[in-house]
């Protein structure tokens, strides 16, 4: 997040997420507390859409760390909420299920079209959805997506996926995006937290796992020593 509210708690009573929401995941909101120097655009982008998204950050008991998207690029803006403000969530994978509303649009194109490749034996196990400025128009309805937007993905990967396996992978999602003319960004979503594809399918000796206490360079994101955090 480029803005981000102080804790509406004592940091030192922030240990770790609430495991009833995963990163990525959509919340639909009751209401958004106000916080001092919050930024001009946050009161209307959430009249807009009274949603958020689960951010990667510790909270306290009774509180999720979330992130708010405006009209702009530039507009993210990470806060807290308290989760009896949460009326219900929305998980990546859950958003396939939702016909896009603007089907000619580059990265629902390429979304239709990945949503058949999937079906693939060697993907069919595969759970993933898009996350981004894709996930939130299917889930608010409310239109988001520009001709020039990413796709972004969330693909969850609790068993360790092969280097082949993720460069095959990678190379499909590649030819994807050069069919629609946009950029396809993967992240696994891995027991030690969120590892890009692209670093993984690369064989690099340690990829950057982005974790609720911060991101840390490891070497095996599915070691046993690692866990969600």
């Amino acid at each position: 997040m480029q803005i981000c509210a102080a804790p509406p708690f004592d940091s030192d009573r922030a240990s770790t997420a609430d495991t009833r929401w995963r990163s990525h995941d959509l919340l639909r909101l009751r209401r958004l507390p106000r916080f001092d120097g919050e930024p001009d655009w946050v009161r209307a982008a959430f009249e807009r859409a009274p949603y958020a998204v689960v951010r990667r950050a510790l909270a306290a008991d009774g509180f999720v760390a979330v992130g708010l998207r405006g009209t702009e690029r530039s507009q993210r803006y990470g806060t807290w909420v308290h989760v009896d403000d949460v009326e219900h969530a929305v998980a990546p994978e859950a958003l396939l299920e939702q016909p896009p509303p603007r089907a000619a649009l580059p990265a629902f194109v390429a979304l239709s079209a990945l949503r058949h490749d999937m079906r693939r034996a060697e993907w069919v196990d595969l759970v993933w959805g898009p996350t981004g400025s894709t996930g939130f128009e299917l889930a608010t309805r409310v239109p988001t997506v520009s001709a020039s937007s990413d796709l972004d993905l969330l693909i969850r990967t609790p068993e360790k996926l092969s280097r082949d396996a993720a460069a095959h992978l990678l190379d499909r999602l590649q030819a994807l995006a050069h069919q629609a003319g946009i950029r396809v960004d993967a992240q696994l979503e891995t027991p030690a937290g969120g590892v890009a594809l692209v670093e993984w399918a690369a064989g690099k000796t340690r990829v950057m796992a982005r974790q609720a206490r911060g991101p840390q360079l490891i070497a095996d994101p599915w070691a046993p020593a690692h866990g969600y955090l």
